[in-house]
This record gives C-alpha cells, sequence and structure tokens, in this order.
C-alpha cells in the first residue's frame, strides 16, 4: 500500500517514504529525507534534510529529527522527545551541515517521552531511554537509562522488560550475556 500522508503535511521533492507508511497532521519531511515501509510519523514532526530513518520506526507527536541523525529499524521517538545535531551552536556563527555531530540510534532502541539525545552519540540496539532523561555519552546495547545526565540504571529485554540481576526476563524467557558493547542475547 502507499504511504499515506495527511493534507495538512508537507513533503519537500527528493524525498522517499515507503509502503505502509503513516505521515500524520502539520508534519514536514525536508528533501534527501529517506523513510523505510511501515513507520508511523506523529503530529508537528520535522524530518530535516538528507535524514535517514529505517523500517518500523515510530515517531511520536512534535519531534524533530534534524539532519546528522540516523534511526534503524524499529525505533521508537516518544512524544516531544528532542534530537540535537550542534554541540555549540551560535546563530551568529552557524557551521552548517559540516558542522553537525552525529547521532545513531541503533535498532530496536526506545526513547521516551521529553528525553534529549545530546549530538555525536550512539544509543544501541534495543536500549531504553527513559522519559525526561538527557543523554550525553554512548549507551550499550539493551541498556536501561535515565536520569540527568542519564546513567545506566539497568537492562533491558528485547521485549521491553526490565531483566532480573541474572540478565534473564520474566515475561518471555530470553537469556543475556554482557559483552564489549552491551548484552547480547543467549
Amino acid at each position: 500500500m502507499d504511504p499515506f500522508i495527511h493534507e495538512s503535511s508537507y513533503i519537500d521533492s527528493n524525498v522517499q517514504i515507503g509502503k505502509d507508511t503513516k505521515v500524520w497532521h502539520f508534519s514536514h519531511i525536508h528533501s534527501g529525507a529517506k523513510i523505510g515501509g511501515n513507520c508511523s510519523i506523529g503530529q508537528n514532526v520535522n524530518i530535516s534534510n538528507n535524514v535517514l530513518i529505517g523500517t518500523g520506526v515510530k515517531i511520536q507527536n512534535n519531534v524533530s529529527v534534524y539532519e546528522g541523525v540516523e534511526l534503524e529499524d524499529y525505533v521508537f521517538c516518544g512524544p516531544s522527545m528532542v534530537f540535537t545535531n550542534d554541540l555549540t551552536p551560535r546563530s551568529k556563527y552557524p557551521k552548517g551541515k559540516e558542522g553537525y555531530k552525529q547521532t545513531l540510534v541503533k535498532y530496536g532502541a526506545s526513547i521516551g517521552a521529553n528525553a534529549t539525545i545530546v549530538c555525536g552519540n550512539v544509543i544501541g540496539k534495543w536500549a531504553m531511554v527513559a522519559s525526561g532523561a538527557v543523554v550525553t555519552k554512548h549507551v550499550l546495547d539493551h541498556a536501561l537509562m535515565a536520569g540527568i545526565p542519564a546513567k545506566k540504571i539497568g537492562w533491558v529485554c528485547e521485549c521491553g522488560n526490565v531483566l532480573k540481576k541474572d540478565l534473564s526476563c520474566l515475561e518471555c524467557k530470553r537469556e543475556y550475556k554482557i559483552s564489549e558493547n552491551g548484552l547480547i542475547e543467549l
């Protein structure tokens, strides 16, 4: 099925939007953006130039995905969460895209409502960032991050549940072990 674009949204030229993706009210997708299939782009979402968004991504209302941010498949961005792309912005001295710091949100990661992701960081696979957290450093795979600045307070399963101390999930019964990038499933 073709993508659904609400009539109040604006799509620039040279944009790719995958099948079954829905773009809701008052959103703007800028030139060069590539969005995979089966995504949901909420109300009042801004997707800047050349942003890459994978398959099955859900971006809730009032989120701006700035140039330099990449979202892999099945990423969840909660309402009003924030990405940045410049560590030292000045209105009088704009750096342009050459000065943007890259941010990568890996497969299956979730970012809660009103969280802030400071640019130049990687959010690991299946990681979960709590609502209101401020991420200032790289996040390990499956890490549960909370606070200002965000700190690892636990580990989460692929299914989204907090893991027990032995790194097993009560809900889906997956088991994990620690690796250099976070957790890997046994």
